[in-house]
């Protein structure tokens, strides 16, 4: 099974990349967790995307705040699919500038783009993209859907 990279901008993203780390084990997909910036360790990060495909990887999960240009950065250096995670930020406006930053990328690079702190979607997704290949992965979310519906019906009986 293809590896899931979860790339965070800084350690203090940690508590909400968190869940999408969670949410791929739970899932049995193996992850690697990085803190590289686009700003203050490009060189890693450049290296880390060019290397990601031959390192075993099928998506990359990357988690930016503010100006955000994580992500972008990462897609410009890979043909991996990213999943960008705009990082909710006290300044300004609370993660929509991350979330503009993120979602607004040039033609021919392509960033996938969840809502803002939306860990478990980025994992979700790149989990459905390794499951295109994997009939396996693709029961489990399968399960996972059924689960999830059945938890509403509940609830909805509850009421009545």
């Amino acid at each position: 099974m293809k590896k899931v990279a979860i790339i965070m901008g800084s350690d203090s993203d940690l508590p909400v990349v968190r869940k999408a780390a969670d949410t791929l084990q739970s899932f049995g997909v193996p992850y690697e967790m990085h803190v590289y910036s686009a700003h203050r360790t490009p060189v890693e990060a450049r290296d880390f995307a060019l290397n990601a495909r031959s390192a075993g990887f099928g998506a990359i999960i990357a988690a930016a705040g503010m100006a955000a240009h994580l992500a972008g950065a990462i897609a410009a250096n890979t043909t991996l699919p990213v999943i960008g995670i705009p990082m909710k930020s006290t300044t300004f406006t609370n993660g929509i500038d991350a979330l503009l930053s993120t979602v607004q990328m040039p033609s021919g690079i392509p960033v996938a783009t969840v809502a803002v702190d939306g860990a478990v979607n980025a994992a979700l997704l790149s989990i459905e993209i390794l499951a295109v290949t994997d009939d396996e992965l693709a029961a489990k979310l399968e399960a996972k859907r059924k689960a999830d519906a059945e938890k509403v019906l509940q609830k909805d009986a509850a009421l009545q």
